[in-house]
């Protein structure tokens, strides 16, 4: 496990406990990508919706040394982003589900980075596959330029192409921003590929 303190940068969680799981103990520092694997049901997606603070939890969890009950939930969420299996569409466009204030030259690098045209921007939701939706939703959370990362499942369903545009995006991201990273995936080799540590979860605890 990561060594850290409160007062260190990065993420660090002390007996976190949701439904009938936990406690959970662990620390991201900046940069890092975390793999986090675990038998199906176990609970991964529900660790990570504990962390953006979606789901009840209790336990200690510290951003940057300031405890989590010091940020409003808008603040939390922009900087412990969450980015699920299967994203959620709203609006009719692309454009529209990027943040109002966003910088224009950042997004088109990021889309680029992902393998699309600024013009997808314009597209109607109703037409971008699955796949599609998955980069997008990458981008989407990358564009708030988030310090904690919780990726679940991403690019699982992506080509070989596609899917090493993804993870590179990603580890581009943590390296440039100081950003750090929990994926799940029950992909060992794609964890072998990303991560520089894998946490196997179980029921009660992490195993390192």
């Amino acid at each position: 496990m990561s060594s850290s303190s409160p007062d260190s940068p990065g993420l660090l969680v002390q007996s976190l406990r949701f439904a009938d799981s936990g406690p959970y103990s662990f620390a991201l520092v900046p940069g890092s990508c975390t793999g986090l694997d675990g038998v199906s049901g176990v609970g991964k997606t529900r660790l990570l919706r504990a962390l953006a603070d979606i789901d009840q939890s209790t336990g200690r969890v510290v951003l940057n040394g300031k405890d989590r009950e010091h940020y409003t939930p808008p603040q939390w969420r922009r900087l412990v982003a969450l980015v699920p299996a299967e994203s959620r569409w709203w609006h009719p466009t692309v454009a529209e589900h990027l943040p109002g204030d966003h910088d224009q030259r950042q997004a088109v690098e990021l889309l680029q980075g992902c393998g699309f045209e600024p013009d997808i921007l314009g597209w109607d939701v109703s037409r971008l596959s699955t796949g599609e939706k998955q980069r997008l939703s990458l981008v989407r959370a990358l564009i708030r330029t988030p310090q904690i990362l919780l990726l679940d499942e991403a690019g699982s369903g992506l080509d070989r192409d596609n899917g090493e545009l993804l993870e590179g995006l990603v580890s581009n991201f943590l390296a440039d921003r100081g950003a750090a990273a929990i994926w799940v995936s029950h992909d060992p080799r794609q964890l072998e590929r990303v991560a520089t540590l894998t946490m196997t979860m179980f029921k009660d605890r992490l195993s390192f």
